[in-house]
């Protein structure tokens, strides 16, 4: 726009020689052709030559051409430069030459030019920093909406996280109530052991028999007569044998405790078998005679609650 204001009072070359088509004769013909040639040529570049008659004679011959209109919408312009500039701009590509003169325009109209010029290009930069506004705050938008989701993502991740450490406590919880229980089986064991070896002594030196001595080789008569006897109920022996059945199916599972354990001890191994079963949640009952036995029975040791030497359980929780 600056080059067009610059070279705005620039005279319009002189486009006569163009228009005119007569045929000259002779050794003139080459440079007719010529002139034709450049004709075509300004045709191509959007320039139309002057209106002719019928017979190829031009009708304007005599006057000359001072500007260059658009024949597609009228606007009349100083030179080709222009012309050329808005056929790029707008696609028009019909011109033809005016006789029309453009007068240059006075400094007034200059600096009017110039500030509608700078009001364009204002309101042009106005707008794309508009665009340019809106184009961040979407990516803006975009990016808070990534990181918001990063953060669920992580919170999920934490929470997932949480569970299994919480998991794996309470397995650790479980194992240590299980490792609890059998070293206290094994320390009942080894007092009952210890018990027995003491009064087996004392009874030795008394001169007194023990319950549970004997020829270490019975005779087979005594063998059978010692057999329904052991079959029966003795409340004195010192290890019970349990069968326990579980609610959740399954093969009954069996163990052997010191009769004087407390029942609790029965609960606790049933805990231990699996991670999902609470100690304080184990229910123990017994199918023959039908009985459940509550809370503060847990305490009772086995020979007093009638299970010595054997005994078959229901665990439930």
């Amino acid at each position: 726009m600056d080059h067009i204001l610059e070279h705005e009072g620039d005279p319009v070359p002189d486009l006569g020689g163009v228009t005119e088509s007569s045929k000259p004769s002779g050794g003139a013909a080459m440079d007719v052709d010529e002139d034709d040639e450049d004709a075509e040529a300004l045709a191509r570049l959007g320039i139309v030559k002057g209106a002719t008659d019928a017979s190829g004679s031009s009708g304007g011959a005599d006057l000359e051409a001072k500007s260059i209109k658009c024949s597609q919408c009228g606007k009349v312009f100083k030179n080709t430069a222009l012309a050329n500039y808005h056929a790029e701009k707008s696609g028009h590509d019909q011109f033809e030459e005016s006789t029309e003169e453009i007068k240059p325009l006075t400094e007034e109209e200059r600096k009017q030019k110039l500030e509608e010029l700078r009001a364009k290009l204002a309101e042009k930069r106005s707008h794309k920093a508009e665009e340019e506004a809106k184009e961040y705050k979407a990516n803006e938008n975009i990016r808070r909406k990534q990181g918001k989701d990063i953060n669920q993502l992580r919170e999920e991740i934490q929470a997932k996280e949480a569970i299994k450490a919480a998991e794996a406590k309470k397995r650790e919880k479980i194992e240590e109530a299980k490792a609890k229980a059998a070293v206290k089986a094994q320390i009942e064991a080894d007092k009952k052991a210890r018990a027995e070896k003491a009064a087996r002594e004392k009874a030795l030196r008394e001169g007194k028999p023990f319950p549970d001595a004997g020829p270490s080789n019975p005779t087979p008569a005594q063998a059978a007569a010692a057999k329904p006897s052991q079959s029966g109920p003795s409340r004195d022996n010192p290890e019970t044998r349990l069968q326990i059945r579980l609610a959740s199916g399954g093969a009954p599972i069996t163990t052997t405790l010191p009769s004087d354990s407390p029942l609790r001890h029965v609960a606790e191994f049933v805990a231990a078998q699996s991670p999902d079963i609470d100690v304080d949640s184990v229910s123990l009952s017994q199918a023959f005679p039908r009985k459940t036995f509550s809370a503060a029975e847990s305490s009772k040791t086995l020979k007093e609650l009638g299970l010595t030497p054997s005994a078959a359980l229901i665990a439930s929780w």
